[in-house]
């Protein structure tokens, strides 16, 4: 079997999508759910202002991202893909997260290899310089994106990325199926490498 290049995003793909929601309703006094999550960026869902989000990030975003749940199946599913392949985590988190990242990441014992917090959604060039096989991403444009560039990419299926999938881009529900993805197109490189 091939060992893959695995790149991994954190908000959304390994962490539940909907857990920011009470922390945001309590602070802007709204009552929004999972199903009004229809777009990517709070603010839009909110309708409020960018600067107000984003004030409200800089006072609890640590504490969002501390108490973020694991998804269902990401710690077996890795643990498991670890043996075999690298896993390398590029988040669009701002570099001051690192300690809290860190933090979460040690206390779900999250096996990696490197963590790179790119502070922006531009993750081709980081897919570039990791040799990236496949990208497990939970962030529509982000995914077409990667895929446009020549990447395989995992889009973790949620409210706000619904759209039309392009070439090169598999819609997933769950780390079950990613896993037995993954282990699919590692023994098919495997086995396209024996013939070549």
């Amino acid at each position: 079997m091939k060992q893959l290049n695995l790149c991994i995003d954190i908000d959304g793909t390994i962490t539940e999508a909907y857990d920011w929601i009470p922390m945001v309703n309590t602070y802007f006094n709204t009552t929004i759910t999972p199903e009004d999550v229809t777009v990517y960026e709070i603010h839009q869902v909110l309708g409020i202002d960018r600067s107000a989000y984003e004030l409200f990030y800089a006072l609890y975003g640590e504490t969002l991202h501390l108490e973020t749940k694991i998804r269902m199946g990401v710690k077996r599913v890795l643990d498991s893909l670890y043996k075999n392949h690298q896993i390398y985590f590029v988040t669009a988190r701002e570099e001051q997260m690192k300690t809290v990242t860190l933090m979460w990441l040690s206390y779900y014992n999250i096996p990696m290899d490197s963590l790179t917090l790119l502070g922006s959604h531009n993750k081709v060039k980081t897919a570039k310089d990791l040799n990236c096989d496949i990208f497990i991403e939970d962030r529509y444009e982000n995914a077409i994106q990667l895929s446009e560039s020549g990447f395989q990419v995992l889009l973790m299926d949620c409210n706000y990325n619904k759209g039309p999938i392009p070439e090169r881009v598999t819609r997933v529900n769950n780390w079950f199926e990613i896993e037995n993805i993954i282990k699919g197109y590692a023994e098919k490189s495997f086995n396209d490498f024996r013939i070549a």
